[in-house]
């Protein structure tokens, strides 16, 4: 019986022959990424051994600059960690910063067959680079950061045929809420993209998906192989690698078609993104208070690119505070070099340093009681940008930089034809 990517990976990293759903395996871990939150005083352990420093990545980037005198103190016993063990690969405050999971993709951090962890439950966006990455919890990353290895459950996978293209106005982010909307939470699964719709696709629209895939509640989202990607890693990172393809006659719980072509805005409505998308209409209207473009889902040149296209020569609407977060300074430079941030300032948008920021409610746009904000980010669940009593929308950044516009939730489509 033939294998999925992630099970074609997960038999290489435990040196098996083959694993299926149902199976237990330790697997070597090739890249392990701590971030500011792991040196938290009330989590820190000091630890006194590291297997492979070459293995590590130390990001500061929920945070940054330090929010408060705890995340300050974090950002020091991160330093320390990183000069103790000579990481070399440290993205701290400064020209380099950025999401972790941007910076991945910025750098070729990820290699397709690879096995990374970070304990950010979004490290599955990775997996746009053919290999299998997870968010873990704090214990299972210290021993990854000490032995690099851990395991693992192998599940079952559902694999996603792309087909068409994109319309105007319309992302991989309304992709995204289709399925979400559709097919509801895929928990103990992995899930895999391809299809003849990727050739179509950029890398950061195809990693809008895997990172996501999270929000299924997926255990790893993966897609397949091309040219494109593979080039990609090569320009970024020197290593050789393996590039991993599933087998024609592997088994999937579910092989479902999503076409491009047919989409059009989506808005997932407050608390929830399972089982709770409709089309922009149902939501047009509803006034706002807050209009945020950012994280490791919708914060790259490309999503400031678009958002651009919708403001320029436009002026947000009074009594909205649009925020746009770049994903990293590396995007942040690109889209000033282009032009991009002068046409978000001028249109009365706030541009912040790279940082996870608003989206999760830890600073630069946590939102007040009874306020409602629509968001280009990564998760809308009650107080999860601020107060509970908030109500969060989620859409494209084009669906949020229209809404920007206008005040109300809005049809991008209006301003891009």
């Amino acid at each position: 019986m033939g294998m999925t990517i992630a099970e074609k990976i997960l038999a290489r990293k435990s040196r098996q022959p083959h694993v299926g759903p149902g199976d237990l395996v330790t697997v070597r871990v090739d890249t392990v990424i701590l971030f500011d939150n792991n040196f938290m005083p009330n989590r820190w352990r000091e630890i006194l051994k590291v297997n492979d420093p070459e293995s590590l990545i130390v990001v500061f980037d929920h945070r940054v600059p330090a929010a408060n005198q705890q995340n300050a103190a974090a950002h020091v016993t991160g330093r320390e960690f990183v000069a103790k063990f000579g990481v070399k690969r440290f993205h701290d405050v400064g020209y380099d910063q950025g999401i972790g999971h941007q910076l991945v993709a910025d750098h070729g951090y990820a290699l397709p067959g690879d096995v990374l962890l970070c304990s950010d439950s979004h490290t599955c966006g990775a997996g746009v680079f053919n290999c299998i990455a997870r968010g873990v919890g704090q214990p299972d990353i210290v021993y990854a950061t000490v032995k690099n290895e851990t395991w693992f459950r192998v599940g079952e996978t559902v694999r996603y045929e792309l087909k068409g293209k994109l319309p105007v106005a319309v992302t991989t982010k309304d992709a995204f809420l289709q399925i979400a909307g559709r097919h509801g939470d895929h928990a103990t699964q992995n899930v895999e993209y391809g299809g003849p719709g990727i050739r179509n696709l950029s890398i950061s629209a195809r990693k809008t998906l895997t990172t996501m895939s999270a929000e299924l509640s997926a255990e790893f989202a993966t897609f397949e192989p091309d040219d494109v990607m593979l080039e990609w890693v090569r320009a970024r990172n020197p290593k050789p690698f393996e590039a991993v393809y599933a087998d024609k006659d592997a088994r999937y719980a579910a092989v479902r078609e999503v076409d491009l072509s047919a989409l059009e805005p989506l808005v997932a409505f407050p608390d929830s993104v399972i089982e709770n998308s409709q089309p922009v209409a149902a939501a047009a209207g509803v006034r706002i208070d807050q209009a945020f473009v950012g994280s490791c889902a919708n914060g790259t040149f490309e999503d400031l690119a678009l958002v651009a296209q919708v403001l320029a020569g436009r002026r947000v609407a009074p009594g909205v505070r649009f925020i746009v977060t770049p994903g990293s300074q590396n995007v942040f430079r690109e889209a000033a070099r282009a032009g991009i941030i002068t046409t978000l300032v001028e249109a009365g948008a706030v541009v912040t340093p790279a940082t996870c920021g608003a989206c999760g409610g830890g600073h630069l746009g946590v939102l007040g009681p009874n306020e409602t904000c629509i968001t280009a980010t990564t998760r809308n669940f009650k107080g999860r940008m601020g107060d509970p009593s908030a109500k969060i929308y989620m859409g494209s950044p084009a669906t949020v930089a229209a809404s920007a516009i206008k005040g109300v939730i809005s049809d991008p489509r209006e301003f891009l034809h």
